[in-house]
């Protein structure tokens, strides 16, 4: 039997849309009519019917919002919430909305599945990127240059008195800096790319089509997330509770700038959702 891959598009759909006709009728003569129309074409072009049917079927399934849980790390796990700083970066650019688990060891990721595809394609060479250039930041030794400033307690005259000193920075504070500034500058660039992409494609848009599906889409995914997630309250993202270092946060940021977003999948996958018409489109 000849390779369904080896048989045009369009001949698949018209066997496939007689079978539909076949089972959609309650009159027994048409039914068979149809189905015999359909085995005739299947046989000339030596398609199974399952396949034909099956091609139709997927042809018109219209895609829906999903939920999808992303593993993060393992619990007590350092830096784990940096890693989902850069996740929920990517997801913003992505029509993906996210809620956080409380120990940050995942994310749950709330969209379409060509959407929730390309966060994690992203996010995955992203991280690795992010990791290996805070491990380099730290190996050179950098940051020991730089101070952190800290509270301090002292005791005076019987008394609790507060005070800011400027203390060396720990290589767990320049980290978390680092990889910090880093993700925030990921979102931003990815978020400019959107930008310019959804700019492009909608004003040449033949009709109000391409814009009407964009509305849609953010309406569904709106409805699905509040339907569906169960979160309580708004994750916040990392806090730098052991100090603030202007100069991790300066490296960090050229380092996300530096990124390689890879093949730009961000860019196809939009391209590719504003022309579809899912119904939902990106």
């Amino acid at each position: 039997m000849t390779s369904p891959n080896a048989v045009p598009d369009r001949m698949l759909t018209r066997i496939g849309g007689l079978l539909r006709k076949a089972e959609s009728t309650d009159n027994e003569h048409e039914a068979e009519a149809f189905l015999a129309a359909a085995q005739r074409l299947a046989t000339k072009s030596s398609i199974d019917l399952t396949v034909a049917r099956s091609h139709v079927a997927g042809r018109e399934r219209r895609p829906t919002p999903v939920q999808r849980i992303i593993p993060i790390g393992e619990p007590r796990k350092k830096g784990l919430r940096t890693y989902v700083q850069l996740f929920v970066a990517i997801a913003a650019a992505n029509d993906v909305r996210c809620d956080v688990a409380r120990t940050s060891t995942q994310v749950y990721a709330y969209g379409f599945d060509s959407d929730i595809d390309t966060c994690e394609a992203l996010y995955a060479s992203l991280l690795v990127q992010m990791v290996r250039a805070s491990d380099q930041y730290i190996k050179s030794g950098q940051y020991r240059a730089a101070t952190v400033e800290k509270i301090v307690t002292e005791k005076r005259w019987g008394r609790r008195v507060q005070r800011r000193v400027q203390a060396p920075v720990a290589p767990v504070t320049a980290r978390l800096n680092f990889q910090m500034a880093f993700a925030a500058r990921i979102g931003r660039r990815l978020a400019s790319v959107k930008a310019e992409v959804e700019a492009e494609i909608v004003p040449d848009s033949s009709a109000a089509g391409t814009a009407l599906a964009l509305r849609n889409k953010e309406i569904e995914l709106t409805d699905f997330y509040s339907q569906t997630s169960e979160a309580r309250g708004t994750w916040r993202g990392p806090q730098a509770s052991a100090g603030h270092s202007a100069e991790a946060r300066r490296a960090g940021d050229r380092a996300g700038r530096a990124a390689r977003l890879g093949t730009s999948p961000e860019l196809d996958a939009a391209r590719g959702q504003l022309t579809r018409g899912n119904g939902a489109s990106s």
